[in-house]
């Protein structure tokens, strides 16, 4: 194992302005660094993140998420485990699958994208991200939690300062005040909503989780309150850059975008390989609870893991050519993709794979459908190249494409 690795340090603006060459040189080389600022044992090989994911003989835990996750929502149901776990999942699992998924939320779905897309889709110019991904999938889970749109700001404010203190690695105090800071505000929102919803249930996913029981148990308030905080943070943060790099990605590769205009299931094999190639979220934590034997040495029992998901999700032993983007490629299974079965790494895999993966799936098919409709001629504005930025999580900040109308 390193503690001086040869590679840029994950904090350094080298890392920041493009991580995929540190990342190839940590699996080859440093494979368990130690790193002393973020006091953590960063692992980058697939194997080795993908153990730490499925955790089969219950080596890792989330009690990290007491202090990366709980200040900024309060307790969720990413820091429980047993039958505590298993009893919260299934209160809050059935909304994002099957029938209530089908049947409740992709009209929600298919509105919010068309309503997005008539403010721009006369104009023959855009830019995806403000005008489109930072707004789309937030919109979505107010209207499936029965919020008023129009705290879209106050929403996508929290958010943003939410995915700020979790990627705040250098332990910047300001931003850690406005991350706790955020937490209050959102109490202060979110509960007297929930205490009404009680009493005047809807068909909504906040009436759903208010009346949910599982062997006896509902969830208190402050359970719905850390839960739609977490959705909003994680369902929005991530969705938003991961329909910013699928079109970033195919806009790079024309034949790919052509393939994907001629045939719309390909949609789905564009963002399973977007997520392999370049994943919204680029580093989960886990925490050792044995003494754990990985590549490159030891970690110790008690110690915080960084997973690097965005190096491991390119790692040479799992990936043929894996820098390359390829909705085509056959080492990627698109039909598993959106399962706990999935052989990319990006919603995590085991118990506390990502429970608003089928959303996320529904979300991008619908949401990219409807741009090429309204685009058939898409391309980038004269000029541009889409650069990504961000460290725990990734994503183009600005994606300007110019089309010529259609109307409707």
């Amino acid at each position: 194992m390193s503690t001086a690795p040869q590679v840029p340090d994950i904090l350094s603006p080298e890392f920041a302005a493009d991580p995929y060459p540190a990342y190839a040189v940590m699996r080859e080389k440093e494979p368990l660094i130690w790193h002393e600022a973020t006091r953590s044992y960063i692992i980058s090989r697939y194997e080795d993140v993908e153990r730490v994911f499925k955790d089969k003989k219950s080596e890792f835990t989330t009690d990290n998420y007491d202090w990366q996750l709980e200040p900024v929502h309060g307790k969720t149901i990413l820091q429980l485990s047993g039958r505590e776990h298993a009893v919260r999942r299934a209160l809050v699992a059935p909304a994002f699958r099957g029938s209530d998924l089908q049947e409740k939320f992709l009209p929600v779905i298919e509105r919010n994208s068309r309503e997005l897309i008539d403010t721009f889709r006369h104009t023959g110019s855009a830019d995806i991200v403000s005008d489109y991904a930072t707004r789309f999938p937030v919109n979505v889970i107010a209207d499936m939690l029965g919020l008023d749109k129009a705290d879209h700001p106050r929403f996508h404010r929290w958010y943003t300062a939410v995915i700020a203190f979790l990627g705040n690695l250098s332990g910047d105090p300001e931003v850690t005040a406005a991350g706790e800071r955020t937490r209050v505000e959102f109490a202060e929102y979110m509960i007297p909503i929930i205490r009404h919803r009680r009493d005047h249930l809807g068909d909504d996913l906040l009436s759903t989780l208010c009346a949910a029981e599982v062997d006896g148990v509902r969830m208190s308030d402050e359970d719905i309150k850390a839960f739609c905080s977490l959705l909003l943070a994680a369902g929005g943060e991530t969705t938003d850059k991961a329909i910013a790099a699928i079109l970033a990605n195919l806009l790079r590769h024309p034949d790919q975008l052509a393939a994907v205009r001629e045939d719309r299931s390909l949609i789905a094999a564009a963002f399973a390989e977007t997520l392999r190639h370049t994943p919204p979220v680029h580093m989960i934590m886990r925490q050792a609870a044995t003494d754990v034997e990985v590549t490159g040495g030891t970690i110790p029992q008690g110690a915080t893991v960084t997973c690097l998901i965005g190096a491991a999700n390119r790692d040479e032993r799992r990936y043929r050519d894996p820098d390359r983007f390829d909705i085509f490629r056959d080492d990627l299974t698109t039909t598993s993709a959106f399962s706990a079965a999935a052989d990319h790494l990006a919603f995590a895999l085991g118990r506390h794979f990502c429970v608003g993966a089928l959303l996320a799936k529904a979300e991008v098919e619908i949401g990219i459908g409807q741009l090429l409709d309204a685009m058939p001629d898409m391309r980038l504005a004269d000029g541009f190249d889409p650069v990504e930025q961000g460290v725990f999580t990734r994503g183009p900040q600005s994606l300007p494409v110019r089309f010529t109308p259609v109307g409707g």
